[in-house]
């Protein structure tokens, strides 16, 4: 390693551009506050602008995709307060990146997990893979309903909020699926099917038995194919990177979109809610922080590889999005390529580490909110319902809002209360599914270690 890089910033460089950065945060969130005290515009607009125009040379000194992205929400955040109509018209950027990375998540998966398997014979591994990410997942998830129930209950932000007059007719269709129907879902009958709905599991249900059934034939035989497949697995990395050039501006778009569809001032009724939700992630992340030093893994390291999915999933409300770079950043950190591909698909489908907090904080909420007050065990009763509903829902519009209208019916919940949420779903959402996303690595980076299979970092 060369000790005096030219290219590697000193010290006190870094500490200037941390403390640039910062004080670029502080100035655009005193713009935001002044726009929503009726400060001047040009106030307002003005400690915008400056905190955006500080953040520009940091950002060209990093060149990091977590730094351009962050760029890109405050940009997309300003055109949409300012300039609502233009940002309206924004979406697409954000449609197209999401196209983009469907077309690429299902041979990314098939070709990871089939060269892992039928390459490096781990066939009798991939029983214990899946037992133990299913009950990480499963034991997270359930301890963030918990978190999200204490969380509300403590701050009672559903009290005393006036319900809309009628809102019931347009509650949507809401049916809760069996166990039966849930198990059935996991296997594909159709694989172009499966890749065609994205439906993920499936594709790595059925990479699963593919390399299984790799894994038995002859070397002779299985050498050409497999050849082709890690061709294929390497040319869906490099694309990965590719259509992450785009990413920034995807997530400018998408933020410029929500603020400029919904508008700040829309936020301030259901601002206890937002806050409670955000301080409940928070406390959740101290959790995840535990669970990183109980498994033995370098906290410091995780954060940084995890940091730019999050960040995208974040900006773009979609774990799906930030499914691919979340892959690649776990097998940068020294996640085996097998268990990343099997461990952050699945929990794609069975994690519902950020939207566990949403489910049991929104639930009630409602149940404040309509007037209701449940007892303990009446809560533990809605929890355990919700641990059910919510069990193979990933890729379903609003998912967690179908599922919340289903439980509601069950404890007698108004649906005009569920419905209120939309005016914040999609910021809450921002921060659940950054959760999302961080639950999947740790699981992936938590299993390879229960196996072993964790390498070191290099150097």
């Amino acid at each position: 390693m060369t000790v005096n890089d030219p290219h590697t910033p000193s010290k006190p460089a870094r500490t200037l551009a941390a403390a640039l950065a910062v004080g670029a945060i502080l100035l655009f969130a005193a713009g935001l506050v002044a726009g929503l005290l009726h400060a001047p515009v040009a106030l307002g607009l003005g400690l915008r602008c400056a905190g955006i125009a500080l953040l520009v040379p940091f950002a060209l000194r990093r060149r990091s995709l977590l730094v351009w992205t962050f760029l890109a929400m405050l940009a997309g955040a300003e055109l949409g307060v300012d300039a609502p109509g233009v940002a309206s018209q924004t979406h697409f950027l954000g449609e197209i990146f999401l196209r983009l990375i469907r077309m690429i998540v299902a041979p990314l998966i098939f070709g990871g997990i089939v060269t892992g398997i039928a390459g490096h014979n781990e066939l009798r591994g991939v029983g214990r893979v899946a037992l133990k990410s299913l009950i990480f997942f499963e034991v997270v998830t359930t301890f963030g309903l918990i978190l999200g129930a204490i969380a509300i209950d403590i701050t009672q932000a559903g009290a005393g909020v006036t319900l809309p007059a009628v809102v019931d007719a347009v509650a949507p269709v809401a049916h809760a699926q069996g166990w039966q129907q849930i198990l059935l879902n996991i296997f594909p009958e159709n694989i172009a099917r499966a890749v065609a709905e994205n439906q993920i599991l499936q594709v790595a249900v059925f990479a699963l038995l593919f390399g299984a059934a790799l894994a038995t034939l002859p070397e002779a035989k299985r050498a050409p194919l497999m050849s082709v497949l890690q061709s294929l697995t390497e040319t869906m990395f490099r694309l990965t990177k590719i259509i992450m050039v785009v990413a920034p501006v995807a997530a400018g778009a998408a933020l410029a979109y929500t603020v400029g569809s919904m508008g700040l001032a829309t936020l301030l009724p259901l601002g206890k809610l937002l806050v409670t939700c955000y301080v409940a992630l928070a406390v959740f992340l101290l959790v995840l922080a535990l669970i990183l030093v109980f498994a033995r893994i370098p906290v410091g390291r995780f954060a940084a590889a995890v940091a730019e999915p999050a960040a995208l999933g974040f900006a773009t409300t979609s774990s799906e999005a930030a499914l691919p770079l979340a892959m690649e950043r776990m097998e940068e950190f020294g996640v085996p390529r097998w268990i990343v591909s099997f461990v952050i698909p699945t929990g794609y489908s069975f994690n519902m580490t950020g939207s566990s907090i949403y489910l049991s904080m929104a639930a009630l909420f409602a149940a404040q909110a309509g007037g209701l007050h449940l007892n303990v065990g009446q809560q533990i009763v809605l929890l355990a319902t919700l641990v059910l509903t919510s069990k193979g829902i990933a890729g379903v519009p609003r998912a967690t809002l179908v599922i919340l209208m289903a439980t509601a019916s069950s404890f007698q919940i108004p649906a005009a209360a569920v419905l209120m949420l939309l005016g914040v779903d999609t910021l809450m959402d921002m921060g659940r599914t950054a959760m999302n996303v961080i639950g999947n690595c740790l699981a992936a980076a938590v299993v390879a270690r229960w196996e072993g299979e964790l390498k070191p970092a290099d150097g």
